[in-house]
């Protein structure tokens, strides 16, 4: 990677915590066709339920997100300590949700005639968010020659079409890259384009998307979806947690409940400790996370996921320096009690499972300086030995027989210089 895009990768590397927004004309039906709930994803539903393309389309004259409100979607992020927004442009649907000179967009095709992303795009530079956008640049099951374009047969249904090359360079040339075009020089400053799917796209295309995009801004950021590895970062499977630290810069997207567009009778939601747990997983593996809410074809972000994400944004006012700017663990391996992260001169201990009065960790190279809590600043008395024949270290920390808080806590260890430990196998 080049100096000036590692540059580009500074804002995104301190953020570690960002808003996946999957919202399109979906939502309207919101996971149901025809009275019958369909299976899988929100988003999908088109697909799953083999609608055809003139029912879906009528689907655009419903929808009219009257109570859609971009400065409170922003807030909602803001208040749960997100620092940049993706927001679904374009879906495998092909609907655009953005002002597009293709008429399939939600400025033309839909009674609401505004175009949210502007709104989103003012709000986000209000707040001091970065603005990204999501844009399915191969699959469109509505554009000929679109990966997934599904078209009629003999009349007694819909059939998925395979995808022939030049059908498919016509849709890129005049569709996919017109409207990553659009994207980038109708909003201001884009933060980065998480493309999605790349399926078919060969190798010279993604590369030719990834230069589209970085000849109209420079710092815009290119998800590893874009396809064979040409991207700016990695993007792991959705929902997917390493077990271990990566090497490189990485992103996983995850679902608060089971669907990533909005069905109604989807309530499976994560708690918001189990949230806070996967956020500090993925820190300390080095990974951003990037969490997903599905609002409705009025515009409204559910309510549980508001109090899910109030109950995060909480929890960082007091802990977020162990997570914002932070690199993955040093150690060799995970500790039973929790996860580390760790920064020039300190190491954040997150305790899940709080020990019996005293924590123990092996392998520390560094003198500490200082021990304390974050919440509350409280010092933690604690020791440190060295057994030079065995080159054997140990830091004991002291703590209180009762965890003085339900979640995590998270203890930093002020230390000299940068995070080093021992090559070698560590105790848990």
């Amino acid at each position: 990677m080049s100096e000036e895009k590692s540059d580009a990768l500074a804002w995104w590397r301190e953020a570690r915590f960002g808003m996946f927004i999957h919202w399109g004309i979906y939502a309207q039906p919101a996971g149901e066709w025809k009275g019958e709930r369909i299976p899988s994803l929100g988003e999908w539903i088109m697909r799953n339920a083999k609608i055809p393309i003139p029912e879906y389309e009528k689907i655009a004259e419903q929808f009219n997100p009257v109570k859609f409100d971009a400065e409170e979607w922003v807030s909602i992020a803001k208040d749960a300590g997100m620092k940049y927004l993706v927001i679904t442009a374009k879906h495998h649907d092909g609907f655009a949700m953005f002002k597009s000179a293709h008429p399939y967009n939600i400025v033309d095709a839909t009674p609401y005639g505004k175009d949210p992303m502007a709104d989103l795009a003012a709000a986000c530079q209000k707040a001091g968010i970065r603005l990204c956008f999501y844009y399915s640049q191969a699959q469109d099951w509505h554009a000929p020659g679109g990966a997934g374009h599904w078209e009629e047969d003999d009349g007694s249904g819909w059939t998925q079409q395979p995808v022939e090359p030049e059908r498919f360079t016509r849709y890129l040339e005049e569709k996919a890259k017109p409207q990553v075009r659009e994207l980038l020089t109708q909003y201001g400053p884009i933060g980065l384009i998480w493309f999605d799917t790349p399926v078919v796209i060969t190798k010279e295309q993604s590369i030719e998307l990834r230069d589209l995009v970085h000849s109209l801004q420079p710092d815009c950021l290119v998800s590893g979806r874009v396809g064979h590895g040409v991207g700016d970062y990695g993007s792991l499977g959705d929902n997917q947690h390493p077990d271990g630290a990566v090497e490189g810069d990485w992103e996983t997207p995850c679902t608060i409940n089971d669907t990533w567009g909005y069905k109604f009778y989807d309530d499976n939601w994560k708690s918001p400790e189990d949230l806070i747990r996967l956020l500090v997983k993925c820190a300390a593996k080095g990974v951003n996370y990037l969490l997903n809410v599905g609002p409705t074809a009025e515009g409204v972000i559910p309510e549980p996921s508001v109090e899910r994400l109030k109950a995060v944004g909480q929890w960082l006012k007091f802990n977020g320096e162990a997570i914002y700017g932070t690199r993955a663990t040093p150690f060799p391996c995970d500790f039973d009690w929790g996860r580390v992260t760790c920064k020039s001169g300190r190491v954040y201990l997150h305790i899940m499972n709080w020990p019996e009065e005293t924590l123990r960790i092996a392998g520390l190279r560094n003198r500490v300086l200082r021990a304390l809590m974050l919440a509350g600043s409280v010092s933690v008395p604690f020791s440190q030995s060295h057994e030079p024949g065995s080159d054997s270290r140990m830091v004991e920390l002291n703590l209180p027989a009762e965890q003085p808080d339900p979640g995590i806590v998270v203890l930093a260890l002020n230390i000299e210089g940068e995070p080093e430990v021992s090559s070698l196998p560590v105790e848990k």
